[in-house]
């Protein structure tokens, strides 16, 4: 078990041989809460970071991605007014606006992230860090410029980044890197891949007004989500539009005389396509880390190997977020850094809860999940009792539009427990954070079905499930 310590800046109690108590590499949303909290308990901190703060999810991930979402469904809300009594002509898009004001948002955060650290008293370091020895770190800066720092403990916390497959022309394709900076909204685009970016995305460029064909190399999209969530979500995109193929690769890219892409799939097919996307995972970004110095271990994908501590082979180096491949999730980041730095130096001592983590996937419609899938269940519980609803929200009654709402419970066969909250349909994604503190609680399907409903909304259908599929 990991020792706790407590610091107090007044008494500086950091060995004098280091310059810091902790030094942070990283400056993400897991490196920015460890740093916060570690500084808070009086221990004297550094991070490093070579990109504006905040990492990928404020910068290229989360934030950027849900703006882009709600812009895309604008067009949707457009095309159902006329029900409501609205006369509304048809919307024209002015992409680099958004952009531009996309972009000024990020950069807020970016100064809101300085200030949380600055006002905690976290030391910001510009550059590139690297391991010396499991006590030092040497800091690259845009210069050129090397500095080396010492500290009792350093924490790993670079992140990943988006994984490019090693075919010929790979080089024409983007990620979602730089999904978030194109200067012009593209009207064709291929995304290649199957997990929730490829799914978002596809959503998002279709909203926007673009050709959307998304290809995955397996037989169905969203591995590990509930296999109704899956199907029904493949519905609902092929009933838009999105042009969907599994079982489907590319193999090579070529620019093609138009200025565009031309891409060859595996079935010798060819498309021509304005950006074509990757959205095949993402790696931890640790290959300058120069770890071995450190004595710190990696899995072959370069993930940093680490106990239930989050301590590394090195005793003095830990590692949190998406770079130990456990959950890569903002909120689990947060969580695992608190938890870090609460345990190091708060005197509280405690492993992070990865149980029953409510998530969402921000497709066009929504999905929201937490606790066991379907197949999960059965496996672990046997028979399992399954409540299912599909049904017409409301709004599209007068709208008349088709698309249909999912809801699920999973539910122990004996203890009445709720194992599973399964949802795709507008506004998933608040509606799951509930949930998520149902499953926590120990919620059974009593409790679900005493709860009175909130009417008329979609919501209550998880309190008025009775019959059991």
């Amino acid at each position: 078990e990991v020792k706790a310590y407590t610091y107090h800046r007044e008494t500086k109690m950091a060995e004098p041989t280091y310059d810091y108590d902790y030094f942070v590499l990283g400056a993400g949303s897991g490196g920015v809460r460890t740093s916060r909290i570690a500084a808070t308990h009086g221990a004297r901190v550094a991070v490093v970071e070579c990109a504006p703060l905040g990492g990928t999810c404020v910068n290229v991930g989360c934030v950027p991605k849900k703006l882009m979402t709600y812009g895309a469904h604008f067009t949707d809300e457009v095309s159902g007014a006329a029900a409501f009594g609205w006369n509304v002509q048809a919307p024209t898009l002015d992409w680099a606006r958004f952009i531009e004001n996309k972009n000024q948002e990020i950069l807020r955060l970016n100064g809101i992230y300085k200030n949380i650290l600055t006002k905690a008293g976290v030391e910001i370091l510009y550059g590139k860090g690297a391991f010396i020895d499991a006590h030092t770190i040497e800091v690259t800066n845009e210069s050129g410029e090397k500095k080396q720092y010492t500290s009792k403990y350093i924490t790993i916390a670079v992140g990943g980044w988006p994984f490019v497959p090693d075919i010929p022309g790979k080089e024409l394709g983007i990620t979602s890197n730089e999904a978030f900076y194109l200067p012009e909204r593209p009207k064709r685009v291929l995304i290649v891949g199957g997990g929730y970016i490829a799914v978002e995305f596809a959503g998002i460029f279709h909203g926007y007004g673009a050709e959307v064909i998304q290809i995955y190399r397996g037989e169905n999209w969203l591995r590990g989500f509930d296999s109704d969530l899956r199907s029904h979500l493949e519905t609902e995109y092929r009933r838009q539009g999105i042009d969907l193929r599994f079982n489907t690769n590319c193999t090579k890219m070529e620019k093609n005389a138009a200025g565009g892409i031309t891409c060859t799939l595996t079935d010798g097919s060819t498309l021509d396509v304005d950006v074509a996307m990757f959205a095949t995972g993402r790696k931890p970004r640790t290959a300058e880390l120069n770890c071995a110095a450190a004595g710190v271990k990696m899995d072959k994908d370069g993930s940093i190997m680490v106990d239930e501590a989050f301590r590394t082979d090195a005793p003095s180096v830990y590692a949190i977020g998406d770079v130990i491949n456990r959950m890569q999730l903002t909120p689990v980041a947060l969580a695992e850094g608190h938890c870090l730095s609460d345990t190091l130096f708060g005197g509280k001592p405690r492993k992070t809860d990865y149980s029953d983590v409510p998530t969402a996937v921000f497709s066009h419609p929504n999905i929201g999940t937490v606790g066991l899938t379907e197949e999960e269940a059965r496996k672990q519980h046997g028979d399992v009792h399954i409540y299912r609803s599909t049904f017409r929200a409301m709004k599209h009654t007068l709208t008349k539009k088709e698309e249909k709402t999912l809801m699920k419970l999973i539910v122990h066969p004996t203890t009445n427990k709720v194992l599973g909250v399964h949802m795709c349909g507008d506004a998933a994604g608040e509606i799951i954070q509930f949930a998520g503190i149902c499953l926590k609680a120990g919620a059974t399907k009593e409790h679900f079905d005493s709860t009175i409903g909130v009417h008329p909304t979609s919501a209550e259908e998880f309190v008025t499930m009775r019959s059991r599929v």
